[in-house]
């Protein structure tokens, strides 16, 4: 963690502002000096955290106007009240400009309401807004909470905990998107610090017992590098790199292994003139050092999404010691530090950057997405597929050109179609992946060369846009393949939906489903209408069987199991009601096995008291034809609150193959569903298979994410649930 230098006093204990600003007065001009001086003036009362921050954003090479604003900031905010008579923020544009007032009202923003009523994905999401309007506000506020991370050695255990995560979740990542490793590997220390101090602290002893030895042998490490680089005329700048705490526990954690077998405790970085020399000087590394496998890393080549860019690799130093070798030049160094601030746009003279452009384009186009893709507010799924966006690490594959594309990890091969251009996604039929045909579902690893095989005419799949499916991962992709099917004909997209919502509640056993109550459950004023969001992809089948299972909202009951040998039980054990009756013996028929969620029918039997039917079962629609008046009313109770286990009977019939019950079996054990039975019929004439699967289930909504998920394994047919 960086030590900063504590402020100079003057005898009666305040802050002396003349010698405070000779350390943020480099380069600057005499009226930006100035500026500064009036920001402290105006802010007396409140100037031991504005100049803490304003150092901060000193170091990042921020402008006057951003250092003068964090010194004001905190004035404003202990001023504001609703009670004074003139707004603050007119006393800050008087007195420092609209510069200034502007960035502090775009700080107050971010602060408008109390922390506690803010979700992280809300406070994510107006951070990034602020980043696109002016990423100076959202710098001033990672300063800002790198001072309360800071301050936090005497606060209260609670608050220091969800700060500190709050650290790890949203600030940290920030700032790693920004590209300002200063920052990010700070908070990040700092954050450790807090929730896991045992272990922090055992690692930074570890550091600290080893220091004289490391500092000696990195000494002797630099001289070697410069003996080596002579022949070449190179004149490289080395210093051995800052060990953080986080990464090495992190990487520990990830590669489960101990401290001694971190290959980066010991390392130098090698800041050069220009990317020949970074090349030039890993050959030279390579020549008097033996390279480790698989430990090197071209980031010049293949930068970051971030936009950082350096050489890196792993040796075996002297005395055979693990060496980390980070290569770079001195403007690489700077993005690596400082990101977006290294080359502030702001800056008198400065031109603007394309590359800190596109970056804000970028942000535009997420949040442009993420807000097509919600279906409503605060979505969850939309929430996620944010923060994934944002802060998901890359992985860099190639077209058949060999173009280097970053997507989030995580990315399909469809992703990467829908990367390349809209239409290419749309009409994509199959993907190759280093020559070989894969599945469009397949995750992507850095190195693959992708090529998409398309369609001449067409559109995407509906099933694209099911999550459970797993086709598409980034919100961009989704939005497109959701785009074309809202500008599909509204007749064709009623008709679509129709169809697969038939097909899916057929697949499921449900019968006579009152689609005008499930178009009002769903907020929908006319069935067409739910239709035709349907089959335009604005709501998803997952929705309609979540809204089929509010209809009856007995499914996620507490209800007892239902066994083959289920015993007798009243009505009310089995949460049955009963018109009209109370107290009767009920069972569930063996027959038809009705599930909750399933419309339902009463037989009542001599000496066994009701017999429960779906209300489409063969036998009781017989027996009820000969002794109409022993049907009876029933429907599932309500009272009960654990979710339950039900029996139900499902028949798949596929294609024969080798492994093919086992990846059933596979998709069951995932989502914890217990195969009660399982009975199989092949034909090696026509090469299938048939299963007759029981299988316990809570509900229907749970029944239709397993089908989804067996359908899409290689050579199913056709899967559907069977009386």
């Amino acid at each position: 963690m960086k030590l900063r230098q504590p402020r100079p006093l003057l005898a009666d204990g305040t802050v002396d502002i003349d010698r405070w600003i000779k350390r943020v007065a480099d380069n600057r001009s005499q009226e930006q000096i100035q500026l500064i001086r009036k920001a402290c003036e105006f802010a007396k009362e409140y100037l031991d955290r504005g100049l803490e921050m304003a150092e901060i954003l000193h170091d990042l090479g921020l402008d006057a106007a951003t250092v003068a604003a964090a010194i004001a900031y905190n004035h404003a905010y202990n001023n504001n009240s609703p009670t004074r008579e003139k707004p603050i923020l007119n006393d800050i544009e008087r007195s420092l400009g609209q510069e200034v007032v502007s960035l502090v009202a775009g700080l107050q923003k971010l602060h408008s309401l109390p922390t506690q009523k803010i979700t992280q994905s809300e406070n994510l999401r107006r951070m990034l807004l602020a980043v696109v309007e002016d990423v100076r506000v959202v710098l001033i506020r990672l300063a800002e909470h790198t001072c309360e991370m800071h301050a936090l050695v005497n606060g209260h255990e609670k608050f220091r905990r969800q700060l500190a995560q709050e650290s790890l979740d949203i600030y940290a990542p920030l700032a790693n998107r920004l590209g300002i490793g200063q920052l990010k590997w700070e908070l990040e220390d700092l954050a450790f610090r807090f929730l896991e101090p045992i272990t922090y602290k055992h690692i930074a002893k570890l550091l600290d017992e080893r220091r004289t030895d490391r500092e000696d042998y990195i000494n002797r490490v630099i001289l070697q590098v410069e003996k080596a680089l002579q022949p070449q005329g190179i004149e490289p700048e080395i210093s051995g790199r800052a060990k953080h705490i986080y990464s090495i526990w992190k990487k520990m954690q990830r590669k489960g292994v101990g401290y001694n077998e971190i290959y980066d405790v010991r390392g130098i970085r090698i800041l050069v003139s220009n990317i020949h020399e970074c090349y030039a000087t890993l050959g030279a590394i390579h020549s008097i050092w033996q390279p480790i496998p698989k430990e090197f890393d071209d980031y010049i080549a293949n930068p970051k999404d971030n936009g950082y860019r350096s050489l890196h690799t792993a040796v075996v130093g002297p005395e055979g010691r693990a060496l980390e070798v980070q290569v770079r030049t001195h403007e690489m160094h700077a993005q690596a530090e400082l990101g977006v601030a290294s080359h502030w746009r702001y800056k008198e003279g400065g031109s603007p950057d394309l590359g800190y452009e596109a970056k804000l384009a970028n942000l535009r186009q997420i949040l442009k997405w993420q807000e097509a893709f919600a279906t409503e507010k605060g979505d969850k799924e939309s929430d996620a597929m944010l923060h994934a966006e944002v802060f998901r690490d890359r992985v860099y594959v190639l077209t058949p050109k060999g173009k280097v594309i970053d997507l989030p990890e995580g990315a399909t091969a469809l992703d990467f179609a829908y990367h390349v251009h809209t239409e290419i996604g749309n009409r994509c039929r199959g993907v190759k992946i280093n020559g070989k045909i894969v599945p469009l579902t397949k995750p992507l690893k850095s190195g693959d060369q992708i090529e998409v095989l398309t369609a001449k005419a067409g559109g995407p799949s509906r099933d694209w846009l099911n999550p459970q499916l797993g086709y598409l991962k980034t919100a961009r992709a989704r939005a497109k393949a959701h785009q074309w099917f809202k500008r599909q004909d509204k007749d064709q997209n009623i008709s679509e939906g129709r169809d697969a919502l038939d097909r899916e509640l057929k697949r499921l056993g449900v019968r006579n489903l009152n689609f005008e109550a499930l178009a009002h459950q769903l907020k929908f004023p006319k069935v067409d209408d739910m239709l035709s969001a349907l089959g335009g992809g604005d709501i998803r089948v997952a929705q309609i069987l979540h809204a089929v299972q509010v209809l009856a909202p007995p499914i996620l009951k507490k209800i007892p199991p239902v066994k083959a040998a289920a015993k007798e039980k009243k009505a009310s054990e089995v949460d049955i009601r009963v018109a009209g009756v109370g107290n009767l013996l009920c069972q569930m028929a063996r027959c038809c096995k009705p599930v909750p969620g399933d419309e339902i029918i009463g037989y009542i039997t001599v000496g066994r008291g009701v017999s429960v039917h779906r209300k489409e079962c063969a036998n009781v629609l017989e027996a009820g034809e000969r002794n109409q008046n022993r049907l009876i009313e029933v429907e599932w109770g309500g009272k009960g609150k654990l979710q339950n286990q039900y029996t139900v009977e499902v028949a798949i019939h596929a294609f024969d193959r080798q492994g093919l019950l086992r990846d059933i079996s596979f998709v069951l054990a995932n989502e914890h569903v217990n195969v009660v039975a399982v009975n199989t019929i092949t034909s090696k004439k026509e090469n299938t298979a048939d299963f007759r699967l029981k299988i316990e289930v809570s509900g229907i909504e749970i029944l239709g994410k397993i089908f989804s998920k067996i359908q899409q394994l290689p050579n199913i047919i056709e899967i559907k649930r069977v009386d």
